[in-house]
């Protein structure tokens, strides 16, 4: 029972959150561009 859990416990210690989380920016920050694009084009370039 509790090697089930040293192991899960184990399995998100061992993950570079820090990585994650930089990827996970990156992917906002590339996604916001087409986003404005798309507002702008459905506002008629008006924000």
């Amino acid at each position: 029972m509790f090697d089930a859990v040293s192991d899960l416990v184990n399995a998100f210690t061992s993950i570079n959150w820090e990585v994650i989380f930089q990827l996970l920016s990156v992917a906002l920050i590339v996604i916001a561009g087409p986003v404005v694009i798309f507002l702008l084009a459905f506002r008629n370039g008006n924000l």
